[in-house]
């Protein structure tokens, strides 16, 4: 679906970054991997690649909260087709339960995170209008971004859903639907998956009560989401633009 098409990938050392880049270069495309911390990101993408595969890939140090980095490598990249951020800065103190969040953290949680991706966004933009060549820009809100969290599930567990996390995956949903409006190009498409909970491991008990929400599945594998970002940086999504696909096993319903 993506034969000999360019993607970067930002936040491609994490989880859900790493997974995308493997799967973007068995569906054709070159990619751009970018992380702030490079050397763990080539570590993981070197075990997860054969050494054929691992050559369409360029790895990058970026870091989405050094405005002047972003700018220029902007400036410089050539032949992008599409972009996906999976990027997820936070601070030391991210986590904390409502009432233990003090206002300083909360300020610069969703500085870190939502400013860092406006300004990716801002720049996919301002690469698309000189360029002017289809692009297809992929956010990664979340279900809880969407709906409220049903905070039942984290009884008894020490786990909660972060304030900052909703506020900035709401927000999220709505800027990327704001930068499809102030474009205002159907070359130019951005669009947002929303997952439902991933596994990495939590506790049995949580697992348990989080599936009790869903239709069958409960907490996805990372496989489950990545197909519907294949698609929005596909052909086989051209038109569609300013939308949000939620991929949660009906946890939203």
């Amino acid at each position: 679906m993506l034969k000999n098409k360019t993607i970067l990938v930002a936040g491609a050392g994490g989880l859900l970054g790493t997974r995308l880049v493997t799967t973007l270069v068995d569906q054709g495309a070159r990619v751009i991997a970018a992380d702030v911390d490079i050397h763990s990101m080539m570590e993981r993408l070197e075990t997860s690649l054969t050494g054929d595969c691992l050559a369409n890939v360029t790895g990058i140090q970026l870091d989405l909260n050094a405005s002047v980095q972003v700018k220029s490598f902007f400036s410089m990249v050539m032949g992008l087709d599409g972009a996906v951020n999976c990027a997820y800065p936070r601070n030391k103190k991210y986590g904390a339960k409502f009432f233990d969040v003090e206002l300083d953290d909360f300020n610069e949680n969703v500085s870190l995170h939502l400013g860092a991706s406006f300004l990716f966004m801002q720049q996919c933009a301002a690469y698309f209008q000189r360029e002017r060549k289809p692009f297809s820009l992929v956010n990664i809100s979340s279900i809880y971004g969407v709906i409220a969290p049903k905070f039942d599930i984290y009884n008894n567990t020490p786990m909660t859903m972060p304030v900052e996390y909703a506020a900035i995956k709401s927000a999220l949903l709505h800027l990327s639907k704001y930068l499809t409006s102030y474009v205002s190009d159907s070359h130019f498409r951005s669009n947002s998956v929303s997952p439902g909970g991933i596994f990495d491991n939590q506790s049995a008990l949580f697992v348990e009560e989080y599936k009790k929400h869903c239709l069958g599945k409960g907490m996805l594998d990372i496989d489950d989401v990545i197909g519907s970002i294949v698609f929005l940086l596909s052909d086989s999504s051209k038109y569609l633009n300013g939308q949000n696909l939620i991929v949660d096993d009906g946890f939203s319903l």
